[in-house]
């Protein structure tokens, strides 16, 4: 049975100050923990009324370079470094509350936020955290930005992140970086800084942009050597007075040295984790991107929050999935054996649900009576393969299940949609109605072929040790 995983917030409340890269304005940030299920909210302080922004890909209103949420007349600007820093560091619930209209920059990167969280630390609470976990594979491409982008599943559950860079530049070149589960985030992503290649910044100050930049806050890339001239006329331009590090050979501008090879790259990944955060859920895949930026990125966010909302409450239906428990391990549990082991795999099993299936064939021995010139699955057959699922759930609560025996005392609305042919795929999905108490498990049963409802019922069972 999957672990549970609760959610958590901050210990306490944590303070920041910085200006904003792009606004320049000094700001104060105050993350503070929040009730469960609050998710990720942000807070004007300094407006009227004090307004609050969710933390939603709905939100979005401009991604030019940054990811920008606007709610009840506030903006915010600049937040996917503290996102990806609350989401790395899982945490489910926080209040951003903010004295300016931007996220402080910091050094450029997520590092100081995170190595802030993990001085105060974090309290559990009761809620179950929520998660997304990918049924099949969601792809996105924004052919005119050469951005592709492609979740798939991900069997250990991680949340995984694969990007690839290429900005045909000979300074950069293609870059490649990854992160395999979120564990990694806070020793091999969070300090990678945000970075500009020298020749886009005339262009971002002229569009009222990177008033807040400077060497200290963001890497600085150069694909040629600049004059001394040229480089005077740039910081003019910026307002800053500290672009004369060596900038007469393609490189780094910057005095200090970039953090990693592919600090760029990993910088990437860490912006589609701040703006991935936007949905609002933990998503358990392997997302893969090619070119991405944070129009992009909010674009996928968006697709994969409408998926979770079509799904919401659905079961999942796929079989081409690796079994969570093959017959053998079905055998060792269940006193039933051919011809009445009804269940040939278990695809999914958490504290409240189970999912099995049953391999309709025209081999099955009571095909050879009932109908035998229309062949049609018995439907009291359907009811017990869908009990034996529930049985296999039922076992799966105690200690030493094969000690244990699963007996049906009762069961009521049974209904019967359409028919079970040979050839079929019989899934079933069943969830607790209510807990489980001295031994008696009350479920819900729903059994599916192609997605199409075909026979339900509610069953009541009790789990007895043997003798």
């Amino acid at each position: 049975m999957s672990e549970t995983i609760r959610q958590r917030t901050l210990m306490k409340a944590v303070e920041f100050s910085g200006i904003g890269l792009h606004t320049g304005k000094q700001t104060v940030m105050t993350v503070l923990p929040a009730s469960e299920n609050h998710g990720y909210k942000f807070q004007r302080i300094d407006l009227e009324g004090q307004p609050l922004i969710d933390a939603d890909a709905d939100r979005v209103v401009t991604t030019k370079r940054g990811t920008t949420l606007e709610q009840h007349g506030a903006q915010v600007n600049t937040t996917e470094h503290i996102l990806a820093a609350l989401y790395g560091c899982e945490v489910d619930n926080a209040l951003i509350q903010l004295t300016g209209p931007e996220i402080p920059i910091m050094d450029g990167s997520a590092l100081e936020f995170v190595e802030a969280f993990e001085a105060i630390g974090y309290k559990e609470q009761e809620a179950d955290r929520l998660f997304y976990k990918l049924r099949s594979n969601i792809a996105f491409e924004d052919k005119e930005k050469d951005v592709e982008m492609l979740a798939v599943p991900e069997p250990s559950d991680e949340f995984r992140l694969t990007v690839m860079v290429d900005y045909r530049s000979p300074v950069l070149g293609t870059q490649h970086a990854s992160m395999y589960r979120m564990k990694d985030f806070k020793d091999d992503i969070a300090k990678c800084r945000t970075f500009v290649f020298l020749k886009e910044v005339k262009e971002l100050a002229k569009a009222n942009l990177i008033k807040g930049g400077d060497l200290n806050n963001a890497v600085v890339l150069i694909e040629r050597a600049y004059e001394e001239q040229e480089l005077q006329e740039i910081a003019d331009l910026v307002g800053k007075q500290n672009l004369h590090a060596r900038a007469d050979i393609p490189g780094v501008l910057n005095t200090s040295p970039l953090r990693y090879q592919n600090e760029p790259a990993r910088h990437k990944l860490l912006d589609i984790m701040g703006d991935l955060a936007l949905t609002g859920r933990f998503i358990q895949a392997h997302i893969l991107a090619a070119r991405p930026g944070h129009a992009g990125n909010v674009s996928f966010a968006k697709i994969l929050k409408k998926k979770m909302k079509e799904e919401n409450g659905k079961p999942n239906l796929d079989v081409n999935r690796p079994s969570l428990l093959d017959i053998n391990q079905i055998t060792a549990l269940l006193p039933h054996r051919y011809p009445f082991l009804l269940v040939d795999k278990i695809l999914e099993l958490d504290d409240s649900s189970i999912v099995g299936c049953k391999n309709v064939t025209i081999n099955e021995p009571f095909f050879q009576g009932h109908f035998p010139g229309n062949p049609v699955m018995p439907g009291v057959l359907q009811v017990e393969a869908m009990a034996q699922v529930g049985g296999i759930f039922a076992l799966q609560t105690v200690e030493d299940p094969e000690h244990y025996t699963t007996y049906f005392m009762k069961i009521d609305n049974v209904k019967f949609k359409h028919k079970v042919l040979p050839g079929d795929t019989l899934v079933f999905h069943l969830e607790l109605i209510s807990p489980i108490r001295r031994g008696l498990v009350n479920m819900r049963g729903r059994g599916y072929v192609q997605g199409k409802l075909v026979s339900e019922a509610e069953m009541l069972a009790q789990i007895v040790k043997d003798h």
